[in-house]
């Protein structure tokens, strides 16, 4: 359709296909360290179904907070499993780190997911004390910046956050309705696509955003950050020589700019 190269990041990154294989094999070895040291408690249920369940892993002394990565995949594909290893930045830096699935597309509606990211949110924020800083990348992205709608989270939990970081997100739905992928997984109308664009949202808390894109994104990328940016006026950082998939990358370094802006 009109618009599938337009949102076709695998089409843009060299060696597209070999990045989720070494992100599952680097996460695989993260885990396996953590449960060893004790600080992993994974597949801890939120929901009624398999993949409403998030992974928890704790610094070595105590907490400072909880980050909650919410995972990208065009709200069709991955789950928490190829992520661990990003954990690696905030648990350095002493906050705690959960990492939640949830169920795909087409099985479910985008406005279903969103749904799940809130009851997950508030799961993660009755089991881990202290601030709660949200990040989420590519379709993650617009999940995370979901939480800040009316409503979508309780008083208390919402009280709670301290920073918003949308990595690449999704944040106007409507162009979607142009590609191939809102007729195979989507099933989108312009209400729906409407009512799930957080850009389009301007009564949200006074919590800080920070918007991040990959400087060598896609344009449709750039836009889609810079119009969350915009309408919210929030910082935008173009993270320079990174692209959609690899500008997630600093979450797993403690010195990192990203890491930095996420933590108070």
């Amino acid at each position: 359709m009109k618009l599938d190269r337009a949102y076709a990041n695998h089409l843009a990154v060299p060696d597209a296909d070999g990045y989720p294989p070494r992100w599952s094999e680097k996460a695989a070895g993260f885990r396996e360290k953590l449960v060893g040291e004790g600080r992993a408690e994974l597949g801890l249920s939120y929901g009624p179904t398999a993949r409403q369940a998030y992974d928890l892993f704790l610094p070595e002394g105590p907490s400072q907070g909880v980050v909650i990565f919410v995972h990208g995949g065009y709200w069709r594909r991955f789950d928490r499993s190829f992520w661990s290893h990003l954990a690696a930045g905030p648990l350095a830096r002493g906050w705690s780190v959960a990492m939640p699935s949830y169920d795909l597309c087409p099985e479910v509606r985008i406005a279903d997911i969103t749904r799940q990211i809130a009851r997950a949110v508030e799961a993660i924020a009755a089991h881990v004390p202290g601030p709660v800083a949200l990040a989420g990348h590519s379709a993650g992205g617009h999940l995370v910046a979901r939480m800040l709608a009316p409503g979508m989270l309780s008083e208390a939990t919402g009280a709670r956050l301290t920073r918003v970081t949308p990595i690449s997100p999704v944040s106007d739905l409507r162009p979607l309705l142009e590609t191939s992928m809102n007729a195979e997984f989507f099933h989108m109308d312009i209400e729906d696509a409407t009512a799930e664009s957080p850009a389009l949202v301007q009564d949200r808390p006074p919590v800080p955003v920070t918007v991040w894109v990959g400087a060598d994104e896609l344009p449709a990328f750039l836009d889609q950050a810079r119009w969350l940016a915009e309408a919210w006026s929030c910082p935008l950082h173009l993270e320079a020589g990174t692209h959609h998939f690899d500008v997630i990358d600093g979450l797993a370094d403690p010195d990192s700019a990203l890491v930095a802006d996420i933590l108070p």
